[in-house]
């Protein structure tokens, strides 16, 4: 039951390193190394405990049910204003390294989003994606799907970095800024 519910909940097999702490928060009572993740597959938040000495910053690590090779413990999920500034400055890097990574899945976005709503489409979700640019988009993948990054800036010449788009989305709703989730899987908030 309980594996079956991590399944469901699609954990990270792999996160890249925003930030290594080689002594913990200044602030812990029990100093112990300490790494920020950012998983590749919904963009999730975790903190760990690394294994080994040493962890460079945008290394991929895996962090799946099997035997890990750098990461001991997963200690927790964190919200974006736990990360440290060090990783805050890394975070727009790695999720573009991601993005580019898995090219296919993302401009999958771009050729499958649909609306929302009546009145909204999941691509208006997009900074900087209004009325014009949704026109833009829908007209030219009717004529025939996007095939990558390049092919959407050609196609919809208007539009701004297609990568820069996806990862200004993903950033907001890390923050916990958003009502709907299209690239991430939300914080789950507490109830008061």
């Amino acid at each position: 039951m309980e594996q079956e519910l991590h399944e469901h909940e699609g954990l990270e097999e792999h996160a890249l390193v925003l930030d290594y702490m080689p002594t913990g928060k200044s602030f812990s009572p029990k100093p112990e190394p300490l790494v920020q993740l950012l998983g590749e597959t919904k963009f999730t938040l975790l903190e760990a405990v690394p294994k080994v000495p040493e962890i460079k910053i945008r290394e991929k690590v895996y962090i799946g049910k099997g035997e890990r090779d750098k990461i001991a413990l997963i200690k927790s999920r964190i919200m974006y204003n736990d990360l440290t500034e060090v990783a805050k400055n890394e975070l727009p890097g790695a999720i573009t390294q991601v993005i580019k990574e898995n090219e296919a899945k993302f401009v999958g976005i771009f050729n499958t989003a649909s609306p929302l709503n009546i009145r909204m489409h999941s691509l208006e979700l997009l900074p900087g994606v209004g009325k014009k640019h949704l026109t833009a988009i829908l007209k030219a993948r009717d004529e025939k799907e996007f095939s990558s990054f390049k092919d959407i800036s050609e196609r919809v010449p208007l539009l701004q970095d297609p990568i820069k788009l996806l990862t200004e989305r993903i950033i907001e709703e890390l923050k916990g800024e958003s009502r709907f989730y299209m690239l991430t899987r939300p914080y789950a908030r507490e109830i008061r």
